[in-house]
């Protein structure tokens, strides 16, 4: 099936980072009473990781996770391996919708089990997801183009809002320039001249 959302041979569709973080904050309200939505969401954008590398997460992966643990994941881009340090806030959502969630209680399941599985019982897929965003970020009033990518691009836009370096933020995404990564975050002109401000 051809996925609606993916662009036409030629061009391209830039989707935005969330801006806002009462909009963020929002979101999480809205998905309180839906675990696994709040989870594959709040994992999202503290993790930056993609959409399918969060989907390919197993049971056995995160069940015993704690904050400060790490949690690696095979990139779909790359192939390689990349290690993630779990956070206060992904280690209380994790154990909050494991804990809670009948399908993944199941005494039949093994490690292999998915954590992030559709009403039909199989793996959530990458248009699913996109869908998802684009049906939150309208909830709360966000306007722009919105997807699956916008979960690691709001990680790391909000990265870079606290001053983490940008050759720091080049390694997390794995790109070759630091342009490229400013890019991809849709960083504009002003937020970097807005670094100038500062008089000593």
């Amino acid at each position: 099936m051809k996925n609606p959302n993916h662009p036409k041979k030629g061009t391209t569709i830039k989707v935005e980072p969330i801006r806002s973080k009462t909009a963020i904050e929002n979101i999480k309200k809205i998905l309180a009473r839906r675990p696994r939505d709040l989870c594959l969401f709040t994992l999202g954008i503290n993790t930056a990781f993609r959409a399918n590398e969060l989907l390919s997460i197993r049971l056995a992966q995160v069940k015993n996770l704690s904050a400060g643990d790490p949690l690696e994941l095979k990139e779909s881009k790359t192939q390689k391996h990349r290690r993630v340090m779990i956070n206060k806030t992904s280690a209380a959502i994790l154990k909050m919708y494991l804990s809670g969630d009948d399908h993944l209680k199941g005494s039949s399941l093994n490690g292999n089990t998915p954590i992030f599985y559709s009403q039909r019982g199989n793996v959530l897929i990458v248009s699913s997801v996109t869908r998802l965003l684009k049906e939150w970020c309208a909830a709360v009033g966000l306007k722009g183009n919105y997807g699956s990518h916008t979960l690691r691009k709001t990680w790391g836009y909000w990265q870079y809002k606290r001053g983490t370096p940008i050759p720091l933020l080049m390694v997390a995404f794995g790109h070759a320039t630091q342009q490229q990564t400013l890019t991809y975050l849709g960083i504009q002109t002003k937020d970097v001249q807005q670094i100038y401000d500062m008089e000593l």
